[in-house]
């Protein structure tokens, strides 16, 4: 039997509100980790968690299941778990990859200000990034560029 409380259609803002404190919990996100190697019985994650009740570790899995982090499915006498990470794809897609992005944009800048011979673009003079050689006109040389001398 499936589960169909936690698919009741929710804004974006909720689905992301719900994924974020499900992740909050130190407990959860082991649960998470756990069922990212394999999927488990509910009797096989409540192992997982010794110091743990039972009603402990099937709070956490409601909390998870409701952030569609944790899909359930009864076979049998047992409940199969098994990680869902679609969730967690959207908030990076939406948070992660749009603050790398940024990140990215701004280091061009940086890197641009400080190698201004690069000249404007995306381009950069630094012999790191550009695999050239001062002598060669590939940029700047920094000591640990630098050819050992022979004595």
């Amino acid at each position: 039997m499936l589960y169909f409380y936690h698919m009741i259609p929710r804004s974006e803002e909720e689905s992301e509100d719900l994924v974020f404190k499900a992740l909050a919990a130190p407990v959860r996100r082991r649960i998470l980790d756990a069922l990212r190697q394999e999927p488990r019985t509910t009797g096989a994650v409540c192992a997982l968690f010794p110091d743990l009740d039972r009603t402990t570790v099937l709070q956490h899995l409601r909390v998870l299941e409701r952030a569609e982090l944790v899909t359930g499915r009864r076979v049998g006498r047992e409940r199969h778990l098994t990680l869902a990470p679609l969730p967690i794809k959207r908030i990076h897609d939406r948070w992660i990859g749009e603050y790398a992005r940024a990140a990215v944009d701004l280091l061009a800048r940086l890197d641009d200000a400080a190698w201004p011979e690069a000249g404007s673009g995306t381009k950069s003079a630094h012999p790191a990034v550009t695999g050239g050689d001062a002598a060669a006109g590939g940029g700047r040389r920094h000591r640990e560029d630098r050819v050992p001398q022979d004595p």
